[in-house]
């Protein structure tokens, strides 16, 4: 994969700026997002920081699991699990605070979907992995958090049922991120673009309320009485 001569995924991985910070950054804002949802369905302390882990790191559980990076980083990492707690007390302790800003955490969880997916891609390409699962196993790390997020809270996931562009944006980033690297044009600059990409399609997607268009003239199936 990749055309000769081009940057290594390893090299195109080390040249990621403070790329450790993004991603703690990226754990931490996904933390608080979950702890909020967890707040909403009156859970106790517990299960808030219980579903602040599961929103930051279970896609990236998923994706170790799935690309044989044993133990997963999600329960390995003791600065990626400080983070996502760190997320779910502040929601907790600071909920005044958070309603405030809630403006400011939908574009910051718009960030971390892009650095999810970003991070997710890399790592199965940097694993061996071909293009096709590079590119699963990258949406799976951006959007795996929040369906599991909404399956404790009994929710359908979002992913699944409101029609929001964010499973779509995940997807394209995702094949972005794999086509420039089997062109062999993948490096901090083409991936960075990508990734505001990303951040930029959900969230203009939010502000002109933009919707995935669904069958028309479809009647719901209602088993007979």
């Amino acid at each position: 994969m990749g055309y000769a001569g081009a940057p290594s995924i390893q090299e195109v991985v080390a040249a990621l700026p403070l790329g450790y910070v993004w991603e703690l950054a990226a754990i931490s804002i996904a933390g608080l997002a979950g702890g909020i949802a967890g707040i909403r369905k009156g859970f106790d302390l517990f299960g808030v920081l219980v579903l602040a882990w599961t929103t930051s790191l279970f896609g990236g559980v998923l994706r170790d699991v799935m690309i044989g990076a044993l133990p997963p980083v999600g329960i390995a990492n003791w600065r990626f699990f400080v983070s996502a707690i760190s997320g779910g007390l502040a929601s907790y302790f600071l909920v005044t605070f958070v309603k405030k800003i809630n403006k400011a955490i939908i574009v910051l969880d718009a960030f971390a979907l892009g650095l999810f997916v970003w991070v997710g891609t890399l790592k199965g390409l940097e694993y061996g992995m071909g293009l096709l699962a590079s590119a699963v196993v990258g949406v799976l790390t951006g959007v795996g958090g929040g369906l599991v997020r909404d399956l404790l809270t009994n929710r359908v996931p979002l992913v699944l049922s409101d029609r929001q562009y964010y499973a779509i944006p995940a997807c394209c980033g995702a094949g972005a991120f794999v086509g420039l690297f089997a062109i062999g044009q993948l490096n901090i600059f083409t991936s960075i673009i990508v990734m505001m990409g990303i951040v930029a399609f959900r969230l203009v997607a939010l502000k002109l309320k933009w919707h995935v268009p669904t069958p028309q003239h479809w009647e719901p199936h209602r088993p007979h009485k």
